[in-house]
């Protein structure tokens, strides 16, 4: 059989090839320890092939239950435990899922955000099921927050990785101009990326960017403008947190080409969270530029569901705690930071506006 690139690979891996030879031949080096930001972005789905309202509820019991007895074992170098980022979706609105969700997260554990699936549809429609969803996070849930623009303010996964019509065929999406709609409904950040091997995967790899919209056609995200100290961000640009997008030479695809990391935890035994991962998503150096002490991890998962919580939850979650712990958080080289998305995307902006200050204090700063 023919060899052949992996899949989508023209999409993403010129840019990642190049990430990786600037990262190995070009190390940054700073004064004191390096600031690790660590975020999990959950496509939080509990109605995942299931319309049975006792399966919706056990999913969430499950982690009402089991994530704080997780969480309270551990804490960073701020003393603060886990945190998780529910990315609920729109479309499987629950009133009684998101109470539990609110409660948990009010426990100081993580925040709801949102997700959204949707296939074929007009600008008009997404506006108006954002507005209402959003609405009622906020008011019926007390979730959310309201932005220095005085709008409900909300951060973003959109569902099968296809933003802004990124889908070569237009599936899961048919909006070219959704960046727009995402920023005009208050939408702080997008947590969506990466998606290789998919093919809704951008040609930029590894960033944090403004993506401005160009309503005629899809993908207006694939470039952008990188977050940088000191600059002033586009009046009209959305703020993209990319995770991490690496070459694994650790798992080869027929034996010859290296496989993919791209910051997946699930049940599959590649996507098992570990100390060797997190290295190599440290290695990613995601960042703002001109802050080079400051690294922003933001991984995802699907974490509903029965197999994939049982990692998140149980033992294997636990040992990847204590070994990050141990190695990312001596107060020397490293201080590990739990953060939700908010989290994250607040302490962009305040490396962006170059302030000073502990990231604890940054963090509470309303900069969004």
């Amino acid at each position: 059989m023919p060899l052949s690139l992996p899949r989508n690979a023209q999409l993403w891996l010129p840019a990642l090839i190049t990430s990786q030879i600037h990262q190995a031949f070009r190390p940054v080096r700073h004064d004191g320890p390096t600031d690790v930001f660590f975020g999990i972005a959950d496509h939080y789905e509990p109605s995942h092939r299931t319309t049975d309202d006792a399966i919706e509820r056990a999913r969430v019991a499950a982690w009402v239950t089991n994530y704080p007895r997780l969480a309270e074992r551990f804490s960073d170098a701020d003393g603060r435990p886990p945190q998780h980022t529910f990315f609920f979706p729109e479309e499987d609105y629950r009133p009684h899922l998101l109470d539990a969700l609110g409660d948990l997260c009010r426990r100081g554990l993580g925040s709801v955000e949102v997700h959204l699936h949707h296939d074929n549809d007009t600008a008009a429609a997404l506006g108006e099921r954002l507005g209402i969803f959003t609405e009622a996070l906020f008011h019926r849930h007390g979730l959310l927050r309201r932005g220095l623009d005085g709008r409900i303010s909300f951060g973003f996964v959109h569902g099968n990785w296809a933003l802004d019509n990124a889908r070569p065929d237009g599936r899961w999406c048919g909006v070219n101009n959704e960046i727009n709609i995402l920023r005009d409904a208050g939408c702080y950040a997008d947590f969506t990326l990466p998606a290789a091997p998919d093919p809704s995967q951008t040609r930029t790899v590894n960033s944090i960017y403004y993506a401005v919209d160009d309503p005629a056609r899809p993908r207006s995200h694939d470039y952008g403008t990188a977050v940088r100290v000191g600059a002033t961000a586009p009046a009209n640009g959305l703020l993209m947190i990319q995770g991490p997008l690496m070459l694994d030479m650790r798992r080869r695809i027929w034996n010859i080409f290296p496989g993919l990391e791209n910051g997946a935890i699930d049940a599959s035994d590649a996507h098992h969270p570990t100390l060797d991962r997190f290295v190599s998503w440290v290695n990613a150096r995601i960042g703002v530029a001109g802050r080079p002490e400051w690294i922003f991890v933001k991984i995802y998962t699907h974490g509903a569901t029965e197999n994939n919580a049982a990692i998140l939850l149980g033992p294997t979650m636990e040992a990847f705690h204590t070994a990050i712990g141990r190695a990312f958080n001596d107060g020397r080289r490293y201080r590990l930071h739990y953060v939700n998305a908010y989290e994250m995307a607040t302490l962009v902006k305040a490396a962006e506006a170059g302030l000073e200050g502990s990231p604890r204090e940054l963090m509470q700063k309303q900069l969004l």
